[in-house]
């Protein structure tokens, strides 16, 4: 499970990980730990840090999102850089958006939707040229600095200062074991001391298509986004002004933190730590639960063609105890989703559907299923190269994987031949 903190109890946001090395005389006063410290932002600046300038280079692990024929690298906590990609085998990188806190976009009409941090920002980018930032609906979104895996240790005396300031995210810094132990202020994640500090905490339309971890989607005139336990709702007729609409809590209904979502028709399929969650977005203003599969807690995105979802269950570390896997299910009937089938394989990410062929990244690279039959998914090639996430799109698959993309194109007998390659 993904250890998280509410921005009530934000200031006592510590971290330290534990990460040890021995000198050759095992000198406990020179042994290392890496201590994990919060990033403290002031919002005015991360605000006023806003630039729309020329292509840029990036070493951010990122994601992928594509209009007509732009191709977006949403590079985490960095910014969003933009390509033509009308042809694939060479994409031309125009542009770049300074955003420190994006992680998430979404476009419809040639205006620009993402996070930033806990701002809403809109772009119009109908002249790439010559972008404009149109629209900052300030303390929008949720946000909050995700806690690194494996911590052991947190140090408790960095907070924000004032309502300017805020938990960006978390660094590491070196530190003997002597100092450790020596400095007041750091707790052990195990006792009852840094358990007593975390007391109430909660561990027709142009419209483009991001990946499978995507977690904006836009329907209609409406904007989703979720937070770990609600799906939020904004109404964005008239992007210059756009207001919250609705917050659906999902947490009643069977718990589990919410991760990705992905629209099919007039609903929407909700990845959750335990499964998947169905809204109907029937009035897309108020989204209305509709039925829920669930498995063991694990981490799942999930994709879905016609009455088909596939889920990737990918177990271990942060994720949960399951077995990895390839659920599939049925959703012919959308108020009660069966299982048709279980494919188990080794650490499974993101994944896409066309076409009854199932593309699912893992350590291994690319597999690509046979689906035509739900009951018994069939292995057909595998692709060793770094993914983590895919966008099938009519015209070829995209692939994204640590600072890289790849575009191929669909061949016979299953098959990926590759176009090109962008390399950050």
């Amino acid at each position: 499970m993904k250890h998280k903190i509410l921005p009530l109890v934000l200031f006592v946001a510590v971290c330290l990980q534990l990460t040890s090395c021995n000198n050759d005389d095992d000198d406990m006063s020179v042994e290392t730990v890496a201590v994990t410290v919060p990033v403290i932002k002031s919002k005015s600046e991360f605000r006023n840090s806003i630039t729309i300038g020329d292509a840029q280079p990036t070493n951010s692990d990122g994601k992928i999102y594509v209009y007509t024929d732009l191709l977006f690298y949403i590079a985490q906590n960095s910014g969003i850089h933009i390509f033509n990609n009308q042809n694939p085998a060479s994409p031309v990188n125009l542009a770049f958006i300074q955003l420190d806190g994006v992680n998430d976009i979404s476009v419809k009409n040639n205006i620009l939707y993402a996070d930033n941090y806990m701002d809403l920002v809109v772009f119009d980018i109908s002249d790439l040229s010559n972008i404009q930032l149109v629209n900052t609906e300030e303390d929008m979104l949720p946000h909050y600095a995700t806690f690194p895996n494996d911590v052991l240790y947190y140090q408790g005396n960095l907070y924000p200062a004032s309502e300017d300031e805020f938990v960006a995210g978390y660094t590491t810094v070196q530190m003997t074991r002597e100092e450790v132990e020596s400095n007041v202020n750091i707790y052990d994640w195990s006792t009852d001391v840094f358990l007593e500090l975390f007391d109430g905490a909660v561990l027709s339309n142009e419209v483009g298509v991001g990946g499978s971890y995507a977690k904006f989607q836009i329907f209609n005139n409406a904007l989703y986004t979720i937070s770990d336990y609600s799906l939020l709702t904004f109404d964005i007729t008239n992007y210059n002004s756009i207001t919250q609409v609705s917050e659906t809590w999902m947490n009643a209904w069977f718990g589990g933190e919410l991760e990705t979502t992905f629209i099919r028709k007039d609903y929407m399929f909700i990845g959750a730590t335990n499964g998947m969650h169905i809204v109907g977005l029937q009035d897309e203003f108020n989204p209305a639960y509709t039925s829920s599969f669930l498995h063991a807690t694990g981490c799942d995105p999930v994709v879905v063609e016609e009455t088909t979802a596939y889920i990737t269950v990918r177990g271990g570390n942060s994720c949960g105890a399951i077995e990895d896997q390839v659920n599939v299910i049925d959703v012919s009937d959308i108020s009660s989703p069966v299982e048709y089938s279980t494919y188990f394989l080794s650490s499974p990410y993101g994944l896409g559907v066309k076409d009854n062929v199932l593309y699912v990244c893992n350590d291994n690279g690319i597999n690509v299923f046979n689906a035509a039959n739900p009951s018994s998914l069939v292995l057909e090639n595998t692709y060793n190269v770094n993914s983590k996430d895919v966008i099938p799109l009519e015209s070829h698959l995209i692939s994204v994987g640590e600072n890289v993309i790849h575009q191929y194109n669909y061949t016979s007998n299953f098959g990926l031949e590759l176009i090109g390659t962008v390399q950050f």
